[in-house]
């Protein structure tokens, strides 16, 4: 028999539309600005989209505003544009990310998506992330971001995965905001993407 969490399956769910729905609207002229400053900086490319893997390794469309050219041959930091930068500094390329909220793809609060090719490289406890919605922000963002190692991270993950709860979240969003407004653990170097997961557990 399946068990119930009224937490979980229906106020977390119901709050993460509802923000969603409150969140678009209150930033709509903010994103429309950064979609026409974008299409004219970024020739008519706006949004970026990958495949990425959710609850119960669905997998969905996430969206983010573009922040990086299309160079091959170019490292992260330099194909990463002015705009893009900014953006990425004050986390607003994460806004379209409320259309997968809306949707129930994500959570406000969970572990964030990552790609469907690390799948099988997954402990049986790290694989426990999929147990939630990924989330735009999470436990692993507010305890060190992309500086954190895989390891860390996925750890931090699996954790979040066995004990979510309110004040779980509400903890989260808090040191969300604070490391925001600080644009604490954001990573400088060439590399701004991180390292491929190579199943190191």
């Amino acid at each position: 028999m399946l068990s119930y969490n009224i937490y979980t399956d229906l106020f977390k769910p119901l709050f993460d539309r509802t923000l969603a729905v409150i969140l678009l609207l209150f930033f709509s002229p903010l994103f429309f600005l950064i979609i026409l400053v974008l299409f004219f900086t970024n020739k008519g490319e706006v949004f970026f989209t990958q495949t990425r893997v959710g609850y119960k390794l669905k997998l969905f469309k996430i969206y983010k505003f573009k922040t990086m050219s299309d160079e091959v041959t170019a490292t992260d930091l330099q194909r990463l544009t002015k705009v893009g930068k900014f953006l990425r500094n004050t986390s607003l390329d994460e806004l379209p990310q409320l259309f997968n909220m809306l949707v129930g793809d994500m959570s406000l609060v969970g572990p964030r998506p990552l790609l469907e090719q690390y799948i099988p490289l997954y402990s049986i406890n790290q694989n426990k992330r999929h147990n939630v919605k990924p989330g735009i922000t999470g436990l692993a963002q507010v305890k060190g971001r992309n500086i954190l190692s895989w390891k860390n991270s996925l750890k931090y993950d699996s954790f979040y995965a066995q004990n979510i709860s309110l004040l779980l979240d509400l903890i989260i969003i808090f040191k969300t905001f604070k490391a925001v407004f600080q644009t604490k653990n954001i990573n400088v170097s060439n590399q701004l993407s991180r390292d491929f997961f190579n199943g190191e557990n």
